[in-house]
């Protein structure tokens, strides 16, 4: 339940889905750098290259010279989410808020 979350976190939970909702896409994501800053992004599906939600929004958080994560989400109906973009970048130990498009949190996994 969205509830049960920090206020940062369930923040990050409204950006994916309002980043979500804006495309109609299969995915929405958002990231919190070690600063507290905020990047929200969607899935992008093109012909020859497809990016998950997540890893566009780190790709963005890196392009503006994020040295760190605290933390993700990701709103998707899917039962799991890659979250090894996030590992790879920002290391072990970082919680990924996995819920479904109405908010409600299915779970959080750590990378």
């Amino acid at each position: 339940m969205l509830s049960d979350l920090s206020a940062e976190d369930a923040k990050l939970v409204t950006l994916a889905r309002a980043a979500r909702a804006r495309t109609r896409a299969a995915e929405g994501a958002a990231v919190r750098d070690s600063d507290g800053r905020t990047y929200a992004a969607c899935t992008v599906a093109l012909d020859t290259v497809e990016l998950t939600a997540l890893q566009l929004a780190v790709a963005m958080a890196l392009a503006s010279g994020v040295k760190g994560l605290e933390a993700a989400a990701v709103v998707t109906e899917s039962d799991s989410a890659d979250v090894g973009v996030v590992r790879h970048f920002a290391g072990a130990n970082i919680p990924v808020v996995l819920a479904l498009g109405t908010g409600e949190v299915r779970d959080v996994v750590h990378t």
